[in-house]
């Protein structure tokens, strides 16, 4: 369950390696209206190269960018994860059974993280599983400020361009905070039991998204969440697809160019921005 939020929620997927990038990029056209959808990732070394000729003239056209969250700067996130994260009268401690806390303390352990086990006590499950999960990624060096939106945020504002989000940080964060204590715990157990073999499977969602593949993405990301987990597939995936297909529809009503970039799982799948919009009538072509 957990690598699925790594792909869903931002700032928590990364992409390894220097090796060039083609992700897929499609592109929604209604008379004078363009709408193009490109996949991302948030975290990466800022030495992937991940441009191609296609992404940059899609780029150059468009007169905005649309990306998942725009308020999502250190402060407010802390903010935020002290509203929603922290539970200092339950310690995560009390809502695990003893081998589920000697497998905290070892993880706590193997991600390096400052005060191990003790500093994981105050948070809700949730929060101490996509602890476990960043702080690796954090330790080795990869950096939120080069992921793939916030470039494509940086680049848009220094041409002059209106760069809006499609949710907010609150928003996101609730999607997690909202869940049932057992899915939460669920999330957290699933971390632990994963935690050795994060970088093989992450790596393959890596190459995944390196060459476009999308089909590959959705089976080894929304495919699982589907079968395992269908009420959370249809809050995190099915649902806020949908409410994306119909800003697009209303943007498509429009004159103009807008590119839109949201995390790559969101762009695969049966379930997909893409099969949304076909629900509508809308047809998408890929690039």
């Amino acid at each position: 369950m957990r690598r699925r939020f790594l792909l869903l929620l931002s700032c928590l997927f990364l992409l390894c390696g220097n090796a060039v990038a083609h992700p897929a990029l499609w592109q929604a056209k209604v008379g004078n209206s363009t709408v193009y959808l490109f996949g991302t990732v948030h975290l990466l070394p800022n030495d992937t190269n991940w441009r191609f000729p296609a992404l940059d003239q899609a780029l150059a056209q468009s007169q905005s960018l649309y990306i998942e969250l725009t308020d999502d700067d250190q402060a407010s996130m802390a903010a935020l994860v002290l509203r929603y994260g922290i539970d200092s009268a339950h310690p995560l401690s009390t809502q695990l059974n003893e081998s589920d806390n000697a497998a905290l303390a070892k993880a706590a352990q193997l991600a390096g993280l400052p005060g191990g086990a003790t500093t994981l006590q105050p948070m809700k499950p949730w929060l101490a599983a996509l602890t476990l999960s960043v702080a690796p990624l954090l330790k080795a060096g990869l950096d939120p400020a080069e992921g793939v939106d916030k470039q494509l945020k940086a680049q848009m504002i220094h041409a002059g361009k209106p760069v809006l989000g499609l949710e907010t940080a609150e928003q996101q964060i609730q999607f997690l905070a909202d869940l049932s204590t057992p899915i939460q715990i669920a999330f957290l157990r699933d971390t632990l039991r994963d935690i050795d073999k994060d970088k093989e499977e992450l790596l393959k969602l890596v190459d995944a998204w390196k060459q476009g593949d999308v089909a590959a993405i959705a089976k080894l990301e929304n495919d699982e969440l589907k079968d395992q987990e269908p009420a959370l597939y249809q809050e995190l995936l099915v649902q806020r697809n949908s409410t994306w297909a119909g800003k697009i529809r209303d943007m498509l009503k429009q004159p103009g160019t807008v590119f839109m970039a949201v995390g790559a799982a969101h762009l695969a799948g049966p379930d997909s921005v893409q099969a949304q919009l076909a629900k509508m009538g809308i047809v998408v072509q890929q690039d």
